[in-house]
């Protein structure tokens, strides 16, 4: 190799690592198939020299033996003009003989006449043991984090899954433990192989494994899934056994980069749920679930989960008034969250709780608004000393060891009557455990709380949450009352809802009453309270207590 063309690799290469820090740096003119590689490369892999011929060869030799076939076929497909490039991940052997998982992205430069000149690229270096998991050899959730962050730091455009097994349990209680691990390894290498030079695949909590790619389009990652989800349902072995495995997976697009990496996370947690919990494993793309353009979406929710990190700036609580159904007296009140920026104006609740759910700082909300529903509905008691406040529950703040201490804690603190108190909890519900739930709804009503039953009938596990908890109310979804003055269907409902409830010893409240119409009917059949739009709607604080609470 001539001098000059050594001079123009050597600035390339310079050019590289400063772009590259933090990884190995290797830069091939592919004319004369003569390469420059990091030094840090070098001695902990034990190579050569930081100039070699023939280089791709030498490296092959580094390779882990189970991996050395999927990258052979790379290069010789990169060499050969088919592939511009690749981006995998394989395990390669360093100097002391120890083996670490190494990501691998490299890309073909041509020249104006389209003819390859060089082939550059950079290794990710994954030995740390806090970065691979032990028992598929994967970069780890951590090692998931650091590549997600590194991806917004270049503002480098690519396509996020996370993938999970749904019913991993019995196959360790049928096969036992080693055989579940056994069956975790194998997925792991499927998973490498089906996304051989186009991602990047990762261990994370549980059954649950991750993909980043930058080469695949959503079109492509479908089928590649498809596939996927076809080979497990009846190709799959372990040890001879044949394993028919169910998978979810859930999927967000990455090209906005004004939002945070923790923002994307609970999006693909959200999307992956949404295909575990209600697609029977159909992928489920997060921005397919919306009609607003994705990218503001986005944003929006990054900006919701930095009002939470800013002390829950921003947020507030609206409360619509319970009536008895009987006195048209008031009886009780809701606290309803809200969100409020300059940027975009008030936010409801459905569109950001159900994705915040899924973050790991949900809880400090959750706990924001039952202290200040506590705090603000403290003065609503000076007036009417018999009223009860509702607060919505989350299923994840259920699932926190931590939920019933820190409620606990937040009643002591604010002075709140428990008797005062009543939790409403939905059909979402059916995620938690029903002897977790069990115990807690006991723990709370041994305090006096109060339980409600929101939106009954909405959902197919409703009737079976009643039936396991005691509930003190239930509340009827206004879709069962909305034509109530004109449908038969709906008036048998309504009075079969109110006479199961009766045979539960639980009260019925209606959601959604917004005529007199509506509330001469109702007042015919087992109706304990009233809530809807002829009251009043969700209003402010200050603007209930000045409706409510001031003497006039």
């Amino acid at each position: 190799m001539d001098q000059e063309a050594k001079r123009r690799l050597d600035e390339m290469f310079v050019a590289f690592s400063i772009i590259g820090e933090g990884a190995y740096i290797y830069l091939c003119n592919m004319q004369a198939d003569y390469s420059r590689w990091s030094k840090t490369a070098v001695d902990y892999f034990g190579l050569p020299s930081e100039y070699m011929s023939n280089a791709g060869q030498i490296w092959e030799e580094h390779i882990h033996p189970d991996d050395r076939e999927d990258y052979r076929k790379s290069i010789e497909d990169i060499f050969s003009g088919k592939d511009p490039g690749h981006d995998m991940q394989y395990r390669a052997r360093a100097r002391d003989g120890s083996y670490s998982i190494c990501t691998c992205r490299g890309v073909v430069i041509k020249d104006e006449n389209g003819q390859p000149l060089y082939f550059a690229g950079a290794i990710k270096n994954h030995g740390q043991t806090s970065y691979v998991d032990n028992v598929t050899g994967l970069r780890s959730l951590y090692g998931f984090f650091e590549d997600l962050r590194t991806m917004f730091w270049k503002k480098d455009d690519g396509i996020v899954m996370l993938i999970g097994i749904t019913g991993f349990s019995a196959f360790n209680d049928m096969y036992g433990y080693n055989f579940g691990n056994s069956l975790l390894t194998s997925f792991a290498r499927m998973l490498q192989n089906k996304f051989a030079n186009t991602g990047a695949v990762y261990r994370m909590d549980g059954v649950k494994f991750a993909v980043i790619s930058h080469s695949l389009n959503l079109d492509e990652m479908k089928a590649v899934y498809a596939d996927i989800r076809e080979y497990v349902s009846g190709s799959f072995f372990i040890d001879k056994h044949r394993v028919n495995m169910t998978i979810n997976a859930g999927v967000v697009v990455v090209n906005n980069f004004e939002i945070s990496d923790k923002t994307v996370y609970s999006c693909l947690k959200y999307a992956y749920y949404n295909s575990k919990n209600s697609h029977m494993g159909k992928l489920c793309v997060y921005s397919d679930e919306f009609n607003d353009n994705n990218k503001l979406i986005l944003e929006k929710l990054n900006d919701i989960r930095q009002s939470v990190a800013d002390n829950c700036k921003g947020f507030f609580l609206c409360y619509q008034p319970v009536m008895d159904a009987q006195t048209g007296e008031l009886k009780g009140a809701e606290a309803l969250l809200r969100w409020e920026s300059e940027r975009f104006g008030i936010v409801p609740p459905n569109d950001f709780v159900p994705v915040l759910e899924q973050d790991a700082m949900f809880p400090t909300l959750g706990n924001w608004i039952l202290r200040t529903a506590m705090e603000q509905g403290k003065v609503f008691l000076e007036k009417y000393p018999d009223m009860v406040i509702n607060i919505n529950l989350s299923y994840v703040q259920l699932e926190n060891e931590e939920f019933v201490e820190n409620v606990m804690t937040i009643i002591k603190e604010t002075g709140f009557p428990t008797t005062n108190l009543c939790f409403e909890i939905t059909e979402r519900c059916r995620f938690v455990d029903m002897e977790l739930l069990k115990d807690i709804v006991s723990i709370f009503r041994g305090y006096g709380i109060k339980i409600a039953l929101d939106d009954f009938g909405t959902g197919f596990s409703t009737l079976g949450i009643l039936r396991n908890i005691t509930v003190d109310t239930v509340k009827i979804d206004r879709g069962f009352v909305k034509d109530i003055e004109y449908s038969n269907t709906d008036r048998v409902t309504i009075k079969s809802i109110s006479g199961l409830a009766e045979s539960f010893e639980a009260e019925v409240c209606v959601e959604g009453v917004e005529t007199e119409g509506m509330i001469n009917i109702l007042k015919g059949y087992n109706i304990s309270s009233f809530q809807g739009y002829y009251y009043s709607k969700p209003i402010t604080f200050e603007a209930f207590v000045k409706k409510y609470c001031t003497d006039k």
